[in-house]
């Protein structure tokens, strides 16, 4: 890798992970956050890293704004070797159950949003004739549970879109990991008791960019939730609906 790293979620302590461990050599990184959005301190972190900084003003639910976005990006700070989309929301999910456009608002930013930018920046790296897509998919769209239905059915539906693109990409010259954490501890689910085989930011970034440099496919964090789920997958319906987030 020798060009530039665009992580959208500039403000994701994932994103801001995985781009420390890819910065070597003086690599451009551009952290692309909502606007408004204070970057001081990733920004400055990146730099300590020895990265070539740059920002950028990134708007996930506004669907029209990605392909020239990412147009502007590679114009600017071409070519891409990395597209890591790090943005999403994990919203209320008792609100959600009652509230049809919070419900709704989960499902625009976690799913919908994701297919845009994968669609696009996929055209993108394509035209390039290299690069790599990495996606957050989550271990709560593997079987989505009754007690954070919404966020897990969005995740289900990233998980197998990616998967479906990954299969169409083979052979262009453009890679996509697929990455599936469990309950990462940080700031996304401060005040949440952990679940077993939580990770952190460091450790999700750790895995991730140790597969895509392996050139894999898939990567679940920790390893261990892959027997895990393939066990949990066989648990009877009325079990399954008693589970935990």
């Amino acid at each position: 890798m020798s060009g530039t790293v665009l992580v959208l979620g500039g403000r994701s302590e994932i994103g801001l992970a995985v781009a420390k461990r890819l910065v070597e050599d003086g690599r451009r990184v551009v952290l692309a956050a909502r606007p408004g959005a204070d970057l001081t301190a990733p920004v400055a972190e990146l730099r300590e890293a020895g990265a070539l900084v740059e920002t950028a003003e990134f708007d996930a639910d506004d669907l029209a704004a990605h392909g020239p976005f990412l147009e502007q990006v590679a114009a600017e700070h071409g070519p891409l070797d990395a597209v890591v989309l790090a943005f999403g929301i994990l919203g209320d999910q008792a609100r959600a159950e009652t509230d049809a456009a919070h419900a709704a608002a989960i499902v625009h930013t976690d799913y919908v949003a994701q297919v845009g930018v994968l669609t696009h920046a996929a055209n993108l790296l394509r035209a390039q004739g290299r690069g790599s897509l990495v996606v957050f998919s989550s271990v709560a769209g593997v079987r989505v549970r009754r007690a954070n239905y919404v966020y897990g059915s969005a995740k289900a539906g990233l998980d197998g879109f990616a998967s479906g693109l990954a299969d169409a990409l083979h052979g262009s010259g453009v890679h996509l990991l697929l990455v599936r954490p469990g309950f990462v501890i940080g700031r996304m689910t401060e005040g949440m008791a952990p679940a077993p085989f939580s990770s952190t930011p460091d450790q999700v970034a750790d895995a991730t960019v140790a597969a895509l440099r392996r050139g894999r496919g898939v990567v679940w964090v920790p390893g261990v939730l892959r027997p895990v789920f393939f066990a949990m997958r066989l648990l009877p319906r009325a079990i399954w609906r008693r589970m935990p987030r």
